[in-house]
């Protein structure tokens, strides 16, 4: 029996893909911070989501040039994670102190963290003022994925890059053994339906060629 236990409304959403989010101000100086609250939210055009307290140094930036730079970080990166998102860049070059490699943007202003296997360029479209965040709700005009991800036919293998996920206050490992794919529920119906139809069609010919074989066996009996 699964008993459940109530709570008061809070966002209980987990796991959750955790980034490290780069932006330039006015003033030309870059910046880094993490964050747990980033999404996909429409397809065409594409566009993702990502929410900031407005005490945020990123939150200026990103308010002053309306862009910024979602980079996803591996494994490896954890320590580097967390630091960016416990201290303040108003205080700390955090890009400095972790050494990244930053490589300038070429559809936006922000640079992007070379040591990450994906980086995604946005464009702010429009602020939601929520309470405690904001939303930045933003369109994808670029991306810079490591080759190594990409296979002969062209398709991207994101379980290969090593990603990690937040989950309740710690961070985890993507699994790369997939629990299926899209589509798979339907697709073992009509396999079985088909496994069925040919199994029906197998049958039919051998019930066939027995009724022949006693058709010919009584007429020569007969005679």
């Amino acid at each position: 029996m699964n008993e459940k236990v109530d709570l008061k409304g809070s966002v209980i959403l987990n796991p959750v893909p955790v980034v490290m989010v780069t932006s330039r101000g006015n003033d030309g100086k870059d910046n880094v911070f993490t964050v747990g609250w980033v999404g996909t939210v429409c397809t065409k055009p594409p566009m993702l989501s990502i929410s900031v307290r407005p005490e945020r140094l990123s939150h200026k930036y990103i308010s002053e040039t309306m862009e910024f730079t979602v980079n996803m970080p591996t494994s490896k990166l954890t320590k580097a994670v967390d630091y960016v998102g416990v201290r303040s860049g108003k205080t700390v070059d955090k890009i400095k102190e972790m050494n990244f490699t930053m490589k300038e943007g070429t559809n936006v202003s922000s640079p992007y963290i070379n040591e990450c296997p994906v980086s995604i360029e946005c464009k702010v479209k429009t602020v939601l003022q929520l309470g405690t965040h904001d939303c930045f709700i933003a369109e994808v005009v670029g991306s810079h994925v490591n080759k190594n991800l990409f296979d002969e036919k062209g398709k991207i293998h994101l379980e290969k890059a090593d990603l990690i996920s937040y989950c309740h206050g710690e961070y985890f490992k993507m699994d790369t053994n997939p629990l299926g794919s899209f589509g798979y529920s339907v697709a073992k119906k009509k396999k079985a339906l088909q496994s069925k139809s040919v199994k029906a069609k197998k049958d039919t010919p051998t019930t066939k060629s027995k009724s022949s074989k006693s058709k010919k066996f009584f007429n020569k009996k007969g005679r």
